[in-house]
């Protein structure tokens, strides 16, 4: 069932806190990955780049966990569980740059590769768990 994150953790995605990105490799053992992270009230929005091993991991997959720490109180933590409802490319590339201006400080994201195609996943959360 989703679920609205909780109003006291919301900080944990509003400041420039990197998630860890859970997902299942093939042979279903973890994967894990720092991430960007947004929140649009709905769903947890993390932006990669086509190819890359998160990328293929959620096409098969869509189940995920994220866990955010929060970095002036590593006892204070929030993990949502749940699963990708929408993979789009509709919006990716302004989305890469708006958290480029939100973790870099910088207009536009600098570390596009040539050829490089962006990926929004939208996880709708539905389970958390939490400390602090």
């Amino acid at each position: 069932m989703a679920q609205s994150i909780p109003e006291k953790y919301l900080d944990l995605i509003e400041k420039k806190v990197f998630a860890g990105l859970a997902t299942v490799m093939p042979d279903g053992s973890p994967q894990v990955t720092p991430v960007w992270v947004d929140y649009d009230g709905e769903y947890v929005l993390v932006n990669t780049a086509e190819g890359r091993q998160k990328d293929k991991n959620l096409q098969r997959d869509g189940r995920v966990s994220l866990m955010f720490v929060d970095p002036e109180n590593p006892y204070r933590y929030l993990e949502v569980r749940g699963n990708v409802a929408v993979r789009t490319h509709d919006g990716a590339d302004d989305h890469i740059n708006k958290m480029a201006k939100k973790y870099l400080g910088q207009d536009v994201y600098p570390f596009r590769q040539p050829g490089e195609v962006r990926v929004l996943y939208k996880v709708k959360p539905e389970r958390f768990t939490s400390m602090g």
